[in-house]
Formats: structure tokens, C-alpha cells, sequence
């Protein structure tokens, strides 16, 4: 079946605000979505069918059975293949006016600006501070334009960053809000989330890119739109631009790795390698602080106790056993190893560093 333009886009062109002038920019745009997961895949398919000319989707991740509740674009027969491939195909079978290209590598300093470089409009729909921030920091270096979006539990961010204004200057961008990378927050993994919160960023991040790139309504510039989804209600924190912090300089001294794994004290540490060795010690006990129950970890554990659910009060060790805290990325796990260890000096209590992830 042959689908013309004028017929696909007929309902969006009927409004005067965008017509087939505004059409027309949506196809010569180029669009970079970074994270191809709750945010990223509805974004990229509401883009794609709204008529941005190319998309470009950055994800290293495969889709796992934990992802279908939210990323309602992958499918059970999906489980296992890589998302950006997965997605690329959605779009094609969708919309023939779209071109698509994937990166199926994580994205770094070294490799970042030159890829940005290529695009109009930068979208951050990651679930990682360091790689919020990275993003962040290259797109200010780079002078492109980032819409932003993020959650934790029931809440949801959204911005666009790093507009250039008429005066040559450019609006606020995320160290405007938040100066520093604050490692305590979790991610989704280990905070949980919502199905709705989830769509309903994205679609607000979607909807900013469309009227960035038609020049329509007002974006949300120097501002922090928050959104909570049990309420139901949202306010708009005002962004002041802080000129005493200077990003270029902050991303030519960053390395944009994590700040908490860089200072683990090393005495409550045990490798993969060494972890390996002690899995059939009748001594060890493994215990999982991951909030995902039915997560895939590649050993036996003796106990699971959610990360959110851990009460220092309520665990009572026993001191002929060595224990091993596990979790996905070997931050949670620290932090409750941390607190058993503070608690119960004489224990002997390690947390597996950098995590299940790693092992």
C-alpha cells in the first residue's frame, strides 16, 4: 500500500500553528534519543510518527522481561534482542518518512561530542546521573539544544535545556538545577516506578522536541517541570542561570563515572574473581538487595531482602557466617553493607564491587 505524505500527516498539518510549513521542518529535522528504554522508546516512536526526518537511538541495553510492564513498544518474543533494533524496526513498520540509524554501544566523553555533533536536537531519556550529566555537559560544550527527562518513583522531570536565545546567550541547563551529581538517588532498577509516570514524560518530552523544531508554544526553558502521578498535580520550578559554574571545565576534568564507587572502602569489598571462588564455602551467605525479586542473578543467594524493605533494625546476623552483600551495580549493596558493618563491627560483611552487572 502506497501512503503519501499529505494523507500520513493530514491531521497535524490541518493546524494552522504547524500546517506544511511546519511539516516541513519536522522531516528536515535530525534527532539523537539517548536511552531507547521507558522514555526513549515512546519517544522515538511518537517522533518518527509525528515526521521527524531521522532518528538516531543510542542504547547498549537488551530488552529484558522487567522492561515490558513500562516500554509498552517491546514485546515477550522481544526479550533478549538489542532495543535499538528492536525500535529501528517498530518505526519502520509505522511510518516510511522516517530514516533510522542505532548505536548499539554506550555512549562516553571520548565519543560523545562528535556524535551529537550530527544533530539538531539532543533527547536524554536515561535512567543514569552520570550519563545525565555527561549529556548535559556535551550538549553546553557542543552549543545543541537537550530536551531533558527523568523519574524517580512517582514523580517526573522534564526541561529543555541549552536554548540559544536571541541575545546570543543560552538558557539554563541541568547544573542550573542541580550543581552537582547526587550519587544518593537511585535509579529505576533500585527505586521501582510506575507504568503511567513513565509514559507520561515521554510524551512530554516528545511534545517539546516537536515544538522546538516547529518554532510552536512556549518550551520549558529556565524551568524544572515536575510532575507527580499520584496526585496528579505538577509546579514549574524557576531556573537561574549560575554563572560561577563553568561546564567546559567541568567536562574536560570529568571522568562521568560513579562518584560512590570511586570511594568504597576497599576493607568491605570482595571481586567477582574472589566472590567465584567462596560460592561453595558452606561459610558464605549471599544475600541480594536488588528490589526485583525475580532478577536474574548468576549465582544461588540465601536470602533476598529488597533494597527499599532492608531494616538494619530487624537483621540479626550470625557471626559464624562471612556475608555477601550483592546488588546490581554494587552501590545499594555498599550502602546496607555499610550499615550492617556500622552496627556489627566484629561481622565479617563484604559487598560484591560494581555489582551483579560485573560479574
Amino acid at each position: 500500500m502506497e501512503i503519501t505524505k499529505s494523507e500520513y500527516f493530514k491531521r497535524q498539518t490541518t493546524l494552522a500553528e504547524i500546517g506544511e510549513q511546519g511539516q516541513e521542518k519536522l522531516q528536515n529535522a535530525k534527532v539523537l534519543i539517548i536511552g531507547c528504554g521507558g522514555l526513549g522508546s515512546p519517544i522515538a516512536i511518537y517522533l518518527a510518527t509525528s515526521g521527524v526526518g531521522a532518528l538516531h537511538l543510542v542504547d547498549f541495553d537488551n530488552v529484558s522481561v522487567t522492561n515490558l510492564h513500562r516500554q509498552v513498544f517491546f514485546k515477550k518474543d522481544d526479550v533478549q534482542r538489542l532495543k535499538v533494533n528492536v525500535l529501528a524496526s517498530e518505526i519502520q513498520k509505522r511510518t516510511p518518512f522516517t530514516k533510522v540509524s542505532v548505536t548499539s554501544e554506550a555512549i562516553d566523553k571520548n565519543s560523545i561530542i562528535s556524535l551529537i555533533s550530527h544533530f539538531d536536537v539532543v533527547v536524554d531519556a536515561t535512567d543514569n546521573l552520570q550519563v545525565k550529566y555527561l549529556i548535559n555537559d556535551a550538549c553546553v560544550v557542543a552549543k545543541k539544544p537537550l530536551v531533558y527527562g527523568s523519574l524517580y518513583k512517582f514523580d517526573g522531570y522534564v526541561a529543555t535545556f541549552n536554548m540559544l536565545q536571541s541575545d546570543g546567550t543560552y538558557t539554563c541547563n541541568l547544573r542550573d538545577a542541580f550543581p552537582t551529581i547526587a550519587t544518593e538517588i537511585p535509579n529505576c532498577e533500585t527505586a521501582g516506578t510506575m507504568n503511567p509516570i513513565v509514559g507520561l514524560i515521554a510524551m512530554l518530552q516528545t511534545n517539546e522536541v516537536v515544538k522546538l523544531i516547529t518554532n510552536t508554544g512556549k518550551l520549558i526553558t529556565n524551568q524544572l517541570l515536575i510532575y507527580n502521578v499520584l496526585t496528579n498535580t505538577q509546579f514549574k520550578m524557576k531556573l537561574k542561570k549560575n554563572e560561577s559554574i563553568n561546564v567546559e571545565e567541568i567536562f574536560r576534568n570529568s571522568i562521568y563515572e560513579d562518584k560512590v564507587c570511586e570511594t568504597q572502602d576497599k576493607s568491605i569489598l570482595i571481586t567477582a574473581s574472589e566472590l567465584s571462588k567462596k560460592l561453595d564455602d558452606p561459610s558464605f551467605k549471599i544475600v541480594s538487595v536488588i528490589n526485583n525479586l525475580e532478577a536474574n542473578i548468576p549465582f544461588n543467594v540465601h536470602s533476598k531482602i529488597p533494597y527499599k524493605e532492608f531494616d538494619i533494625n530487624k537483621f540479626e546476623p550470625n557471626f559464624e557466617k562471612n556475608y555477601v552483600i550483592v546488588c546490581a551495580k554494587g552501590i545499594s549493596s555498599y550502602d546496607v553493607t555499610l550499615k550492617i558493618k556500622t552496627k556489627f563491627p566484629n561481622l565479617h560483611v563484604y559487598s560484591l564491587a560494581e555489582g551483579i552487572e560485573n560479574y
